[in-house]
């Protein structure tokens, strides 16, 4: 076996330190290499939003409490021995050949959640009837599904990267306007910053991501939802009308067009013109739990100023 992969507390943690391990751990186990980056990005962007975690530099964010590692039953909950833990019902595993089964081992850590996940039988239908069985969370599952996907499909420093929603040389103006009321369907509020522009004016995806959901809303008129790597749901809403290759479950990256501005929405389907042509966009993020909408204004001034300068 090789030897410890570790990282200092603090320190920046290379990707290809951490795919080393994954493509160690699948070769081992048989699970996917990028279903397990996909699960450790979930566990990594459910800790981003604790604030206890937040500034936590781990190799791998996959996680156990003591009783669940040594078994419920056992009488040391910090043993390390493989056979008394397996004895216990442990979920603990010595996955660097050490004899030991340390939770604090990012490798041992990520081979005990793997041989669970296998536990479910070989394939993709079985990894996600596993996956499914350890989350107990439907959502979770699509989510680690999707994230295997990006990883699969670009580069981690790719993945990262953002972009405004609507070309710099257009004419467009834009406010902070998340948590303003709204009258129309009910009493509620505004979960998005709106992008005032002209019809037809290019909307962009804000980032990597998968085509989530795209259609007709009463509220959003004709609308796209992209998932990224971090779990958040980027909302483009209000369009007039979509890209040409744009449909549920394509993967899209930062800048590609993915629409166009316009007034749809307030109606049955096809009610256009009710407001003056822009882009609703809203941002929303799960925590493991839930999804739930955040201010994102922050977010549009940073990715606008980062264009403007590549620009």
């Amino acid at each position: 076996m090789t030897p410890a992969l570790t990282c200092q507390a603090g320190s920046h943690v290379a990707a290809q330190d951490r795919k080393a391990l994954y493509l160690k751990t699948a070769a081992l186990t048989g699970i996917r290499w990028s279903i397990l980056a996909g699960c450790d990005q979930y566990a990594r962007n459910i800790l981003a939003l604790d604030s206890e975690h937040a500034n936590k530099d781990e190799l791998i964010s996959i996680a156990f409490d003591k009783r669940t590692w040594a078994g419920p039953l056992n009488p040391n909950p910090d043993d390390q021995n493989p056979s008394t833990i397996a004895l216990f019902g442990g979920i603990g595993r010595d996955g660097n050949g050490d004899g030991r089964a340390q939770r604090s081992s990012a490798e041992d850590r990520l081979y005990a959640f793997a041989q669970s996940i296998a536990q479910a039988g070989p394939g993709e239908e079985n990894t996600r009837i596993g996956l499914w069985q350890h989350y107990r969370r439907g959502k979770a599952v699509d989510l680690i599904n999707h994230f295997a996907r990006l990883f699969e499909h670009a580069a981690p420093e790719e993945l990262e990267k953002h972009a405004f929603p609507v070309p710099l040389n257009y004419n467009y103006d834009y406010a902070s306007t998340w948590g303003a009321k709204r009258g129309w369907g009910g009493n509620r509020i505004h979960e998005g910053t709106d992008i005032f522009a002209d019809y037809g004016t290019p909307v962009r995806a804000t980032s990597y991501g998968i085509i989530e959901l795209i259609g007709w809303n009463k509220y959003g008129g004709w609308r796209i939802g992209i998932r990224d790597l971090h779990g958040n749901y980027h909302y483009f809403a209000h369009l007039n009308g979509y890209a040409p290759g744009i449909h549920h479950d394509v993967i899209v990256k930062p800048r590609q067009v993915v629409g166009y501005v316009g007034s749809s929405g307030y109606g049955p389907k096809g009610t256009m013109g009710k407001f003056p042509p822009h882009l609703h966009y809203g941002l929303y993020r799960d925590n493991g739990r839930a999804e739930y909408s955040v201010d994102p204004y922050p977010a549009l001034r940073i990715w606008e100023r980062q264009d403007a300068a590549k620009k």
